[in-house]
């Protein structure tokens, strides 16, 4: 009897929460508790990661089912509706934090799933970020989901929760409004959209909320890519930029990889380079552009130094970017799994290194949670679900092995630890002393 009692408390206290975050505003000033951390008035000796922040469970509140998880969110997720290739280490999540899914784990017990919806979550996350000296996040702010109000619901929570995780643990956050996949005429939704966050959340006046050069800085990815797919115009972007400008905001743009010589990704239109100048921060996206660490390598040689100096020239700064490796096999099962082998850490470190000798004073690493294309660096197991979709691992290292290599990676771009090519060997604790973090 009481057995059964403790059980109805502990379902009617989850339906209580759920019910409690699933009308929480979340556009609100924040008027919580600030750590002072990071140094949040610049980008510069900083390593950010990208947090995507968009996954979601039927269950948690948000009403958008297995989104990014499963490729029918509205079916269960389970063997055959599955996109991610990495799945999640949920040891230390909360029990209200984990989400019963339809695979199996090799000893028969159900594997679980986070959601990003849920508040604890996304602190615990920012809480990895101090713990492994990673300095914050751009949080990523899809524009063609903004039309849609459940969605943007699900993203004012995100950014609300990486708000608060960012504050409590004396990180720096961002936002980044990513373009892709809008239409003609679309970049009004993100300025509406600003100046919505701006009048209601007070956006960029926290005290976490990342400045550059004296004013709070706002990260635009997408602009000046070819392909029929982008249908917004370089004069929307133009306009874009000088909005936000006109705001009092620094303005960091993700670029095509051949931005300069307008070749390879990037826009072959004359206005281009006449619309990058109107930036603070210019940032190339690198994923996919090169699968070693010798044409990682190379590809900073090329690319990285004569993209600086262009910036130099106008007064701009320089963000390298950088990725663990990369598969979207079960997203999309044409690419074989593994599709860009992180060699244990060696492939990432290379970037790194090769960022910091090329003359790098801050780097974007692509991303924090994305395990729908295998570039994620927090915690993933290596004992995924088994069964008919097969799943990455981190080759048998601790699942905070990509955490722990990141913030490595700061301390050497910082300086305070040797530029080397050779991505470092992890200190072993000795018996009863806890793990240096």
């Amino acid at each position: 009897m009481k057995s059964l009692i403790a059980t109805l408390w502990f379902a009617i206290s989850l339906l209580t929460l759920l019910g409690a975050q699933e009308k929480a505003d979340p556009l609100v000033p924040y008027a919580k508790t600030s750590v002072k951390g990071v140094d949040t008035t610049t980008l510069q000796g900083k390593v950010m990661a990208g947090y995507q922040g968009w996954f979601n469970t039927p269950t948690d509140g948000a009403k958008l089912g297995w989104t990014h998880w499963a490729r029918a969110g509205s079916k269960p997720f389970a063997p055959g509706n599955v996109t991610v290739d990495l799945w999640p280490d949920m040891t230390e999540y909360g029990a209200d934090e984990r989400y019963a899914t339809g695979f199996r784990h090799a000893d028969g017990k159900t594997a679980e799933v986070f959601s990003s919806f849920h508040r604890a979550t996304v602190v615990r996350h920012f809480q990895w970020m101090r713990d492994y000296g990673i300095d914050g996040a751009f949080v990523q702010r899809f524009a063609n989901g903004l039309k849609s109000e459940s969605l943007r619901h699900h993203k004012d929570m995100v950014l609300s929760n990486c708000r608060e995780g960012a504050n409590l643990h004396g990180r720096a956050y961002a936002v980044m409004y990513d373009l892709s996949g809008i239409h003609a005429g679309g970049t009004k939704i993100v300025i509406d959209d600003w100046k919505m966050l701006r009048s209601k959340m007070h956006i960029g006046k926290d005290p976490a909320y990342l400045h550059h050069e004296g004013k709070p800085l706002v990260a635009i990815w997408g602009i000046g890519f070819s392909g029929e797919d982008r249908k917004y115009t370089l004069d929307e972007c133009r306009a874009l930029i000088e909005f936000f400008r006109a705001d009092g905001c620094s303005v960091m743009l993700g670029v095509p990889t051949g931005w300069r010589e307008q070749n390879r990704d990037a826009s072959k239109d004359p206005a281009l380079h006449e619309i990058l100048a109107l930036a603070n921060v210019l940032s190339p996206w690198t994923p996919g552009r090169y699968h070693s660490p010798a044409t990682a390598t190379a590809h900073a040689e090329k690319y990285y130094k004569a993209d600086s100096q262009w910036c130099r020239e106008r007064s701009m700064d320089f963000l390298s970017v950088v990725f663990p490796g990369f598969s979207w096999h079960n997203l999309k099962p044409e690419f074989p799994l593994d599709q860009i082998p992180r060699l244990k850490g060696q492939f990432l470190w290379s970037q790194f290194a090769a960022a910091k000798q090329a003359g790098a004073t801050m780097i974007y690493v692509a991303m924090f949670d994305e395990v729908d294309e295998g570039t994620a660096i927090f915690k993933c197991t290596n004992q995924p679900p088994v069964g008919a979709n097969p799943f990455l691992t981190y080759e048998g290292l601790p699942s905070d092995h990509y955490l722990w290599l990141t913030g490595e990676g700061a301390r050497m771009l910082r300086g305070e630890r040797p530029l080397e090519f050779i991505q470092p060997e992890r200190p072993v604790p000795m018996k009863n002393e806890p793990s240096k973090r």
